[in-house]
């Protein structure tokens, strides 16, 4: 069965942010990646290299806090989104073929350098979700 977190989106101050959420939950940020350590060409600005892309902030055994840096696009009152972490591939699939039944494929769901697959689409009410299969086999 899925499991449904939610996604934060900040403007620059996520580590910092996500640094008081670890001491108002007691407990510890498991990862955080930058836009600087992404593979491959994406053009990002100068000044957002230090940016945080991923940040992750277990609250119990299933739910998580997740959250990023936006590079474009942020609006307090767009930042923030659903993420559903899926049991299996076909699972992840699932979900994200029907969110996206009338919506917007944002991101194809496909493997990512930091998950088996990953996709962002917004369904036709208008939320952002994030599906995310982290298992080993797609």
């Amino acid at each position: 069965m899925a499991n449904v977190n939610c996604y934060l989106a900040f403007d620059g101050y996520c580590e910092e942010a996500f640094r008081h959420y670890e001491k108002v939950f007691g407990k510890p940020i498991t990862y955080v990646g930058y836009y600087r350590d992404m593979p491959g060409d994406a053009p990002i600005p100068e000044n957002q290299q230090n940016y945080v892309m991923h940040i992750n902030l277990p609250i119990n055994g299933e739910n998580c806090l997740m959250g990023c840096d936006t590079i474009e696009g942020y609006a307090k009152g767009n930042n923030v989104s659903i993420c559903v972490g899926a049991d299996t591939a076909d699972e992840a699939q699932r979900i994200f073929d029907g969110l996206a039944e009338g919506g917007t494929v944002v991101m194809p769901l496909e493997k990512s350098f930091f998950a088996a697959l990953f996709g962002m689409v917004t369904d036709h009410f208008g939320i952002c979700w994030l599906v995310i299969y982290e298992g080993k086999e797609v």
